[in-house]
């Protein structure tokens, strides 16, 4: 998840609706003890040029920046000091400033009675405690985004909200263990801060339905077993516990969660198989278990019962067993990254049914799930062109297979090259034989593809070098032979991407040509049934210069006799 990207449509429609409607009508100036708050408020922070307009003089607070009232009574209803761009004060209102406010903050929040949303994300208040006072403000707002600052402390029990609430205190350094909440939350991200502890205080011992449709808890130090008690959380439609020190198994309770869409479970210790009781989540879009120890094999059931999932990610975990052909009924599958397992057996030649996979239409950038509030943004990390990397933005454009590094066997199948729409292609670090495949150039969106560490035989096909997107390549340590096709697109690649073959042509460095040993032995007779003159010659020089030296010396010692 995006640290839960909350985009409040319902909020947006209601402020359209009511200022369309109210157009024509007088508006109200805003109430005289709520500007003498936000006067006390803005005293308290740092950054002022930001509120420049936030003055005694300018009476109507209503026009303020970043203030908004409702257009009936004039109370102010919502503070839109966020600022990132990902926040809904910079969608909604182009006022704000991109500077960050510092400072301290004002007890003055306290006299906005009618205040129902509240931003506050991605300024630079430094480490600062929150006062106890602060939460009361849960109590009747509808939405409290004070993400990425570095507000630290324990966070108290949130109990009294009367409404259902959006709260989003991630990427701070609050301590200590998981808030107890109040059935009315709707959204919790307690993502990327410092809690510890166990969940089960947290989850269990619910005496009522909770209305919790996102729980994200991922990047703490949380431990222990996730509690099997899920009943009690059947609203939850994503839950993200990745980068935690979780132990134990998938609890069983999880099927009761038959609207769950997302489910990350990434990086943890995870170990035992994957519970059957998720055949109940009908919903679900994401799997993401990657990085654990879970074993077993890969449900079949999954690619009957699961049958909208989008994206599969169980990379780095002990499942052995075959690829199971029932997988091939994913018809919206666009993710399966399946490596750093035991997997064995053939890849299933029905791998063409996986359809999203052929489509080359463009989807929507981003992954995204409705809640009642909204909707909120998946993301991933996936391996692409050999370097692990975040997706969020883009998530949805990824069309991705990976099964490298297991024991697969067997050829890769001819309908492997009808995907497509494939951008990324890796069956390294397995034991595959024969050809690569012959239209592997049909899938022209491929910009990665490693099928690096097998025992591919034959030539590199043709039609390889169609691939005009192609930005990695590894063919290296096969039995393939012959020459690299030319076309400035493989040549562009370096040596590294094909040596431990028996490849020629560049990027190959060219080697001397060895000469038979029948044309040495011809070239030998031959040169000696040629004169060598310029032996000659040197011989006639040397025993002419010796006579002329030594003729004069015998005469000379003949005459003295």
């Amino acid at each position: 998840m995006d640290f839960v990207a909350i985009d409040l449509l319902m909020l947006l429609c209601l402020n359209i609706f009511t200022n369309s409607f109210s157009k024509g009508i007088p508006q109200p100036s805003c109430i005289k003890s709520e500007r003498q708050a936000l006067l006390k408020i803005k005293q308290q922070l740092k950054q002022p040029n930001m509120l420049a307009d936030w003055k005694a003089g300018n009476e109507d607070c209503c026009k303020w920046v970043s203030v908004f009232c409702n257009t009936v009574t004039g109370h102010v209803t919502e503070l839109q000091l966020g600022s990132s761009n990902d926040t809904i004060a910079s969608s909604r209102s182009k006022k704000a400033g991109s500077l960050k406010l510092g400072g301290k903050l004002s007890p003055a929040l306290l006299d906005l009675k009618h205040l129902s949303y509240l931003d506050l994300s991605n300024n630079d208040f430094g480490p600062t405690q929150i006062p106890d006072w602060f939460w009361n403000l849960t109590s009747h707002l509808q939405y409290l985004n004070i993400s990425g600052n570095q507000f630290q402390g324990k966070i108290p029990d949130l109990l009294t909200n009367q409404a259902s609430l959006v709260l989003d205190l991630s990427f701070n350094n609050f301590t200590g263990s998981l808030p107890g909440i109040s059935f009315n939350v709707t959204v919790l991200d307690l993502s990327n801060n410092v809690l510890s502890g166990s969940m089960s205080q947290f989850l269990c011992h619910k005496k009522h339905q909770m209305k919790l449709e996102v729980l994200n808890l991922e990047g703490n130090y949380l431990s222990g077993e996730i509690p099997d008690c899920w009943e009690k959380w059947r609203s939850l439609v994503a839950i993200e516990l990745c980068n935690n020190n979780f132990s134990g198994g998938i609890p069983s309770s999880m099927g009761a969660l038959t609207s769950l869409e997302s489910l990350h479970l990434r990086n943890n210790h995870l170990e035992g198989e994957i519970p059957d009781s998720l055949t109940n989540c009908t919903q679900l879009l994401t799997l993401d278990f990657a990085t654990n120890h879970l074993s077993g094999e890969i449900p079949p059931w999954m690619g009957e019962r699961l049958s909208k999932l989008i994206i599969i990610s169980f990379q780095s975990n002990r499942f052995h067993g075959h690829v199971p052909e029932q997988i091939c009924g994913l018809s919206s599958l666009q993710i399966l990254d399946l490596s750093h397992n035991n997997l064995s057996g053939n890849i299933p030649s029905c791998i063409n049914n996986l359809t999203a996979m052929i489509s080359r239409k463009m989807s929507r950038g981003k992954i995204s799930y409705k809640t009642s509030k909204g909707c909120f943004f998946d993301n991933m990390a996936l391996m692409m062109k050999g370097t692990m990397l975040d997706y969020s933005n883009t998530l949805g454009l990824i069309k991705l297979v990976d099964l490298s590094d297991n024991n697969l066997s067997g050829e890769i199948p001819e309908e492997m090259t009808m995907l497509t729409g494939l951008l990324s292609l890796n069956l390294s670090k397995n034991h595959l034989v024969g050809k690569i495949p012959s239209k592997i150039g049909a899938i022209r969106t491929l910009e990665c593809v490693d099928l690096s560490e097998n025992n591919l035989s034959g030539k590199i096909p043709d039609s390889m070098s169609e691939l005009s997107f192609l930005s990695y390549l590894n063919l290296s340590y096969n039995n393939l032979t012959g020459q690299i096709p030319t076309g400035t697109q493989l040549q562009s690649f370096s040596a590294s991407s094909f040596l431990g073959n028996k490849l020629y042509g560049p990027p190959l460095p060219t080697p001397k040509t060895p000469v038979p040993a029948s044309n040495i032995v011809e070239e030998q007779v031959e040169n000696r049934k040629q004169v060598d003159w310029n032996f000659i010659w040197r011989e006639i020089g040397f025993w002419c210069g010796f006579l002329c030296v030594a003729y004069p010396l015998l005469v000379t010692n003949s005459l003295d006799a």
